[in-house]
């Protein structure tokens, strides 16, 4: 049985990806921060269900933390097979009123923990001569966003570690690959008026909003592919179409 690490697992589309991979028999170890309830409640369910899934409380941007949790997955499970950085955080601010801390913590969160979480586990592949690692990007990431500069800075970063890693690791035969979601639903859009949904259904050239387990079944094709490396998969429903 293969090792999955899901960081930020518990809601949205880290939820979706961690049944999904625990569903297709994978050892999934969900990662959370905040989401304790949350994150117990689908172990709880998937176990129930007979899927091996194991739950670690990391702040994903620490290094200490991180390595405590990947030593927790060893232990329990045995060396990590496929890692999802998954785990972020988004903000609307125009860029004049951009803090400097709020800068830090947008690239401390979703930059620095892709960083921190990938070399911690690199030993374990680069042993083995294989591995897949799979890092959450987004459209804006790829097409820019007004009002969130230090968002898409953050997941273009993504993107260009991606790529550059992939080169690096393809040797080994070590795949990487992001996928960068348009617009899902989940928290993280929740705050999005009913007006201002239908708006952007009517930008995207399927006319609808995504869902996490459009995002999830990506992930197991990622997983499962054996010739796909440095890529960046949209998932937008067309949105982000040049």
């Amino acid at each position: 049985m293969k090792t999955v690490v899901v960081t930020g697992g518990s809601r949205g589309i880290g939820k979706a990806v961690v049944e999904s991979l625990a569903k297709k028999g994978y050892a999934v170890l969900l990662n959370y921060h905040t989401s304790e309830k949350e994150a117990k409640e689908i172990q709880k369910k998937l176990k129930e269900e007979g899927y091996f899934v194991e739950i670690y409380k990391a702040d994903v941007s620490q290094k200490e933390e991180v390595k405590e949790m990947m030593e927790f997955a060893r232990n329990k499970m045995g060396s990590i097979d496929i890692l999802i950085n998954n785990a972020g955080i988004s903000q609307i601010k125009t860029f004049a009123d951009l803090t400097e801390e709020d800068w830090d913590q947008m690239m401390q969160i979703n930059l620095k923990s892709m960083y921190l979480t990938t070399k911690e586990i690199l030993s374990d592949m680069l042993q083995k001569q294989e591995g897949i690692i799979i890092n959450i990007s987004s459209i804006w990431g790829v097409i820019g966003a007004s009002c969130e500069v230090h968002y898409a800075t953050a997941k273009a970063g993504v993107i260009g570690f991606t790529k550059a890693l992939a080169k690096e690791l393809g040797p080994s035969h070590i795949r990487v690959n992001a996928i960068a979601p348009g617009i899902i639903q989940t928290d993280m859009n929740a705050n999005i008026g009913k007006e201002d949904t239908e708006r952007i259904k009517q930008e995207i050239p399927l006319e609808c909003i995504g869902k996490p387990e459009d995002i999830a079944k990506c992930v197991e094709w990622l997983v499962e592919d054996q010739y796909t490396t440095g890529q960046v998969i949209s998932v937008d429903g067309g949105w982000g179409i040049a």
